[in-house]
């Protein structure tokens, strides 16, 4: 009777994909622990919060495909409203209004189109049973757009450049013109002066100490040159959990959020990031094989992004703390303390599930 029950509670769960989620999340918490200097109650709180995704994961993967196709138009302008809320009524926190106030509490509501972006355009280019043409390409870029100028005003950069990558994916899997993505990026750069002109002082700080942080080594270039000591100091196979100097000693800033990796590999060295990007790696590779399989258009894509996105984010949280990528406020994936970005995150895992095990369903 148990094994029954629970054989319907993870019926739409898929194994494979949740075993991995399952070791990177046990990885997290053994780093957080060391990075936080060993505080139990914020191991503690980030338990809480896997929780809290886990469930919304479960929630997802129980919807079907064809009813989260239903609610990507709705959740979409919801999204594009609460951004506009932010921009006439959001609060300000450390220079920048992102936080809508709700009176009970506090949204922050770029997070939502993390999701809705690319529901909204898998929904989109789903209506379009012939083969895509320009216009629907321009028209796609528009509703991509409209959400990432909101948030880049907030100012928020790292969210919007995921938010479009996001986006940028849908269009790409949709069948985007490899003439037409050459005529984008030649059009970027000749615009590069423009967007240079856009950016705050800070986000044009952050790309100079990019080239050279030592020009600034107790201000823009600290969080760099600090992890890149621990990176480097993490040798082959690293320090050893609760060894790692850099985080024990206070070296390193943000440690338990955007720059967790560097106590990550300060501690656990080389062979540590490998174990950790070929979690990754397989996370990656079994939502393109479940966007691969997908059984329509909305799921093919909507998986296709989610899988691509959580690489991006991956990618550049890694590249950033490497001292390769400028930084831009990116947290590592199931690793850093958060929790809006980890129910975001097991929200999009069981909207991949949701597609994979409802295949299943409709197969058999």
């Amino acid at each position: 009777m148990i094994s029954q029950l629970l054989a319907q509670f993870l019926k739409h769960i898929d194994s494979f994909l949740m075993a991995c989620l399952f070791f990177t999340l046990m990885i997290g918490l053994f780093v957080l622990y060391s990075a936080s200097g060993q505080d139990g109650s914020r191991v503690y709180a980030q338990c809480v919060n896997i929780v809290v995704a886990l469930s919304f994961m479960w929630i997802a993967a129980n919807i079907a495909p064809n009813q989260l196709e239903r609610i990507a138009l709705p959740l979409y302008v919801l999204g594009i409203l609460l951004l506009i809320a932010v921009e006439l009524f959001g609060s300000f926190s450390h220079g920048a209004q992102r936080w809508l106030n709700l009176g009970f509490t506090k949204i922050q509501p770029s997070e939502v189109m993390r999701i809705a972006m690319p529901m909204m355009l898998a929904w989109y280019f789903s209506k379009r049973e012939s083969k895509p043409v320009v216009v629907d390409f321009v028209t796609a870029s528009l509703f991509l757009l409209i959400p990432v100028a909101l948030i880049m005003k907030q100012p928020d950069l790292g969210t919007a450049l995921l938010i479009m990558a996001s986006g940028f994916y849908v269009l790409f899997l949709a069948g985007l013109s490899w003439k037409l993505l050459v005529g984008v990026v030649v059009l970027f750069g000749a615009s590069t002066p423009i967007f240079w002109s856009m950016l705050h002082d800070y986000q044009r700080r952050r790309i100079e100490i990019l080239f050279d942080p030592t020009q600034d080594p107790l201000g823009s270039g600290y969080h760099t040159i600090q992890a890149i000591i621990a990176i480097g100091s993490g040798g082959a196979a690293g320090k050893g959990w609760l060894n790692g100097t850099q985080a024990q000693l206070d070296f390193l800033p943000e440690r338990t959020t955007d720059f967790i990796f560097a106590v990550f590999s300060e501690e656990f060295g080389l062979l540590g990031n490998l174990l950790l990007v070929g979690l990754f790696t397989l996370i990656v590779l079994r939502g393109l094989v479940i966007a691969y399989q997908a059984q329509s258009t909305f799921g093919r894509l909507l998986a296709g992004s989610i899988s691509l996105t959580f690489f991006t984010y991956a990618f550049v949280n890694m590249g950033m703390v490497s001292g390769i990528l400028p930084i831009v406020g990116v947290p590592l994936p199931l690793i850093s303390y958060g929790g809006t970005s980890m129910v975001m995150l097991c929200l999009s895992f069981g909207i991949l599930m949701s597609i994979e095990t409802h295949k299943k369903l409709v197969a058999t």
